[in-house]
C-alpha cells in the first residue's frame, strides 16, 4: 500500500508475523478490558501499535492483504446472518420509515459537508456520506445484558440499521461501479438489472439448494465449509456484477439466516472461527495503514474528526428523536433508538476500505491519509456515544416503565434449583446448611453437589479428595433429610466445568466458598470466581464464615440503589428472609428509601415472623461505616458490570471488604440479572472483564503517592 514507508518492519518472517498476530488477538482482549475500551476498537490500536507507522514491529504482507479480505467479508455476512426477521416483519412499517430517515438525513448532511466544509471532491463526499449513512449495532451486547431485546426501540433501531446499512452499501456499489466507469443511462439500465438479476437468483435458488444440501448432509466440517463456500461464491458473483463484494456477503447472510440458528451448533462455529481468528486480524491490518502522527502534525485531520462525529452523530440524532416523536414513544425510547444507530464500526471500516481500491485521475487513492484518520477516530468517538447512551436509555426505560414485574415472576413459582460447587471440606458443612435453611420445603426439590476437578497430572489424587468432600456433603444433607445428588468432573477450566454443569441441570443458583487467599499477591476472587460472576446470570452466593451459622445472632444486608429494579430482587429478599427466620435471628436492611420499602412491604407479607430491622443508607460509601461483630453475617448484594445497579465504586469492593471486613462472616450476592447466554459469542462484546479496571489501579497509585503524603503534610502542619 502506498500509506506504508519502505523502512524494513523488525518482523519480516510470515511464521513470526503470524506468531505475533496470534499475541495481539490473546493479549489485546486483556489489556482493553482493563482499560474498559471497546475490543473493536482496541483490534485498531493495536495495528497501529505495531505497524509500520507506529513501532514498525510487522511488515503488512500479502496475509494480511489475504486474511484481511476474508475478514471484512465475514464481518458483513455476520452481520446478515445475526439479523431477527420475524422482528423484522412485526414492524416492517416503522422500520422503513426509521430506516430511510436514519439513512437520508445524515447522507444529506454529511454530502454537502463534505464539499462544503472538507473541500472533497464530489466522489470522495458521496463516499463520506455512505459512511456517515451507515451504523453498526455496537451497543446491543449492551441491550441484552438489560434484557431489552425485545423492547420496541430497539426491534425498531435493529431493523433499521439493517436498512441503512443494506442502502449504503448499495448506493457505495452504485457509485464505485460508475467512478470506474461511464455512468450513461444504458449503464444504470444495466446495472440496476443486474442488481435485481443477483439478488432474485441468490433469494431464489440459494434457500433451495441449501435445503437439499441440510437435508442430505449432516458432517458438521461439511456443513462450515459449504456455508463459506456459498459466502465467498456471492462475494466474487458480486464483484464479478459491478457490486462490492461486502454487498454480497451480506446478502447472503440474510438469505442464510433462517437455516442457521442463532443457537445452533453451526452458528458456534461460524462466530468461534471468525471472531477467534479472521476478524482480528481484518482489524490489526487496517489499524497497520494509520498513521497517528499526521494527528499531531496536520490540524486537517482533527476538523475532518470534528466535522464527521458532529454531522454524524447530529444525523442520527435527528432521524432517532423524529422517529420516536412520530412513533409517539418515551424519551428514553428515543434516546435508546439514537444510541443504538449512532454508532459506526465494521461497516465504516469496510466502506472506507473499497474508497482505498479507488484510485483518481492522478494516481492516488480516494482516501487519503487524514480521511483514513478522521473515519477511524469518528469510529472510536461514535462508539463511545452509544455505548454511554444506550447504558444510560437502557437504565431509564427499565426505571420508568418496569419491563418485568417481579410479583409477576413470583406468581409464576419458584424455579429452586441450587448448586453447590464445592472444593474445601472446612466449608462443606457451613455451604450446604446454607442451602438447606434458604430452599423452600414445600418444594421438596434436592440440592446439587459438584465437584469440578483439573484434568492434568494430579488429577486422579484431586478426584478422590473431591469424592469424599461429597460424600461429607451428602451426608449433612441426609441428615436434616434433603436429597443431594453428586457430581463429579474432570475439566481443563474449572469455571467451565461448573459452568457447563449449570446449564446441563438447569440450576437456579449457585452457591459457592469464597477463594482462600495464600499470599499477599493473590487475588480477592481467585483463579475462576470471576468467570462465574462474567458469564453466569443467575443468582450466585460466594460465602465465608468464620463460626457456624446457628451461632449468628444477626443477619447485615447493605443493598446499593437501584438494586429493586433488577430481575432478582424478590428471590435473594426471600432467601435471606428465609434464612434470618430458620436462624431466628434478626436481618437489618442497609438501603435506598424506595429499596427499603419493597423489602418490608414484602417481608410484612411473606415473612410477618422475621424480626427485620431498617436502616437509612443514602450512599453506597457508607458501607464501611457499618458496625459487624463476629456473631453477626455481612451480606453485601452487589450487581454484574452494565446492568442497571452496578456502580463503579463496585470496582472498590474487594479492597474495602479485605480492610474493613476481613474478619467477619460474609456472603457475597450477585442477583439474577438479564444478559445474553453464557455461551453467545460478539467480538464488539468482551468475554472476560477483569477484576479491577486499570483505572481503579491508577487512582490507588495516585492516593498513595501524592494524596497520602498531602494529608500527611497537612496532619504536620496542624499539629505544629
Amino acid at each position: 500500500m502506498m500509506f506504508l514507508s519502505a523502512k524494513p518492519a523488525l518482523v519480516s518472517d510470515p511464521t513470526m508475523i503470524f506468531f505475533v498476530v496470534l499475541l495481539i488477538i490473546l493479549l489485546a482482549p486483556i489489556v482493553m478490558s482493563r482499560l474498559r475500551i471497546p475490543h473493536i476498537i482496541g483490534m485498531v490500536l493495536a495495528g497501529v501499535l505495531v505497524g509500520q507507522n507506529g513501532l514498525n514491529i510487522l511488515e503488512r504482507d500479502d496475509s494480511f492483504e489475504l486474511f484481511g479480505r476474508v475478514g471484512l467479508l465475514y464481518i458483513m455476512f455476520l452481520a446478515g446472518l445475526e439479523m431477527n426477521l420475524s422482528d423484522l416483519r412485526k414492524n416492517a412499517t416503522r422500520m422503513l420509515l426509521f430506516g430511510m430517515l436514519t439513512f437520508f438525513v445524515p447522507f444529506v448532511m454529511g454530502y454537502f459537508m463534505s464539499v462544503l466544509l472538507l473541500g472533497y471532491s464530489p466522489a470522495a463526499s458521496m463516499l463520506v456520506a455512505c459512511i456517515l449513512s451507515s451504523n453498526t449495532l455496537i451497543a446491543y451486547p449492551i441491550v441484552t445484558r438489560y434484557g431489552l431485546q425485545k423492547h420496541r426501540s430497539v426491534v425498531l433501531s435493529v431493523g433499521s440499521s439493517m436498512l441503512a446499512l443494506s442502502l449504503a452499501l448499495l448506493v457505495l456499489a452504485a457509485f464505485s461501479a460508475a467512478y470506474q466507469g461511464e455512468a450513461d443511462v444504458q449503464f444504470w439500465l444495466f446495472f440496476i438489472g443486474k442488481v435485481a438479476l443477483f439478488s432474485a437468483g441468490v433469494s431464489l435458488v440459494l434457500p433451495r439448494l441449501t435445503r437439499w444440501f441440510f437435508t442430505h448432509y449432516s458432517d458438521a466440517v461439511m456443513l462450515y465449509i459449504y456455508v463459506l463456500s456459498v459466502v465467498f461464491l456471492c462475494a466474487a458473483i458480486s464483484d464479478a456484477c459491478g457490486l462490492e463484494g461486502i454487498f454480497g456477503a451480506f446478502l447472503a447472510g440474510l438469505v442464510l439466516n433462517r437455516f442457521i440458528p442463532n443457537v445452533s451448533p453451526l452458528m458456534n462455529r461460524l462466530e468461534f472461527i471468525g471472531n477467534a481468528l479472521f476478524i482480528p486480524y481484518f482489524l490489526i491490518g487496517v489499524g497497520m495503514l494509520i498513521d497517528v502522527r499526521i494527528m499531531f502534525h496536520d490540524s486537517a485531520t482533527a476538523w475532518i474528526v470534528a466535522c464527521m462525529v458532529f454531522f454524524g452523530t447530529f444525523g442520527k440524532a435527528i432521524a432517532a428523536y423524529l422517529s420516536c416523536l412520530g412513533f409517539r414513544l418515551s424519551l428514553p425510547s428515543g434516546h435508546m433508538m439514537f444510541g443504538l444507530t449512532t454508532a459506526h464500526a465494521a461497516g465504516s471500516i469496510a466502506m472506507v476500505m473499497v474508497g482505498m481500491n479507488l484510485l483518481t485521475p492522478d494516481g492516488s487513492t480516494l482516501v487519503d491519509k487524514p480521511m483514513l484518520n478522521g473515519v477511524v477516530m469518528m469510529i472510536l468517538f461514535t462508539c463511545i456515544i452509544s455505548s454511554i447512551t444506550v447504558d444510560r436509555a437502557s437504565r431509564q426505560i427499565l426505571m420508568r416503565e418496569k419491563l418485568w414485574a417481579n410479583e409477576e415472576q413470583e406468581e409464576k413459582g419458584d424455579d429452586e434449583k441450587m448448586m453447590l460447587p464445592l472444593q474445601h471440606a472446612e466449608d462443606t458443612d457451613n455451604l450446604v446448611k446454607l442451602a438447606i435453611l434458604t430452599r423452600n420445603p414445600r418444594l421438596n426439590r434436592g440440592l446439587i453437589g459438584l465437584s469440578v476437578v483439573l484434568d492434568d497430572a494430579m488429577s486422579d489424587h484431586r478426584q478422590s479428595e473431591g469424592r469424599r468432600v461429597l460424600e461429607q456433603a451428602e451426608k449433612t444433607a441426609n441428615s436434616a433429610d434433603v436429597r443431594m445428588q453428586t457430581q463429579s468432573r474432570l475439566a481443563t477450566n474449572i469455571a467451565n466445568g461448573i459452568k457447563h454443569a449449570f446449564k446441563e441441570n438447569d440450576a437456579s443458583e449457585i452457591i459457592i466458598g469464597m477463594h482462600r487467599r495464600r499470599s499477599e499477591g493473590d487475588s480477592f476472587w481467585g483463579a475462576y470466581t470471576q468467570g462465574l460472576i462474567t458469564d453466569i446470570n443467575r443468582q450466585i452466593m460466594i460465602c465465608r464464615f468464620n463460626r457456624p451459622l446457628n451461632t449468628l445472632r444477626r443477619i447485615v444486608v447493605a443493598i446499593p440503589s437501584r438494586v429493586e429494579f433488577e430481575y432478582g430482587f424478590y428471590r435473594w429478599v426471600e432467601r435471606l428472609a428465609r434464612l434470618a427466620g430458620n436462624l431466628g435471628c434478626r436481618i437489618t436492611f442497609h438501603g435506598r428509601l424506595d429499596s427499603l420499602k419493597l423489602i418490608e412491604a414484602y417481608i410484612k407479607g411473606h415473612h410477618p415472623q422475621v424480626r427485620a430491622e431498617y436502616v437509612l443508607m443514602e450512599h453506597w460509601k457508607e458501607l464501611t461505616s457499618i458496625e459487624i461483630n463476629d456473631d453477626q453475617l455481612l451480606v453485601v448484594i452487589t450487581a454484574r458490570m452494565g446492568t442497571v445497579s452496578y456502580k463503579a465504586s463496585f470496582e472498590y469492593l474487594p479492597r474495602e471488604l479485605t480492610q474493613h471486613f476481613n474478619d467477619c462472616s460474609l456472603i457475597i450476592l450477585y442477583p439474577d440479572q438479564n444478559g445474553q447466554p453464557q455461551d453467545a459469542m460478539t467480538f464488539t462484546a468482551p468475554q472476560q472483564q477483569t477484576e479491577e479496571s486499570a483505572y481503579a489501579h491508577l487512582s490507588e497509585w495516585l492516593q498513595q503517592h501524592f494524596f497520602s503524603k498531602s494529608d500527611h503534610n497537612e496532619n504536620t502542619h496542624d499539629n505544629d
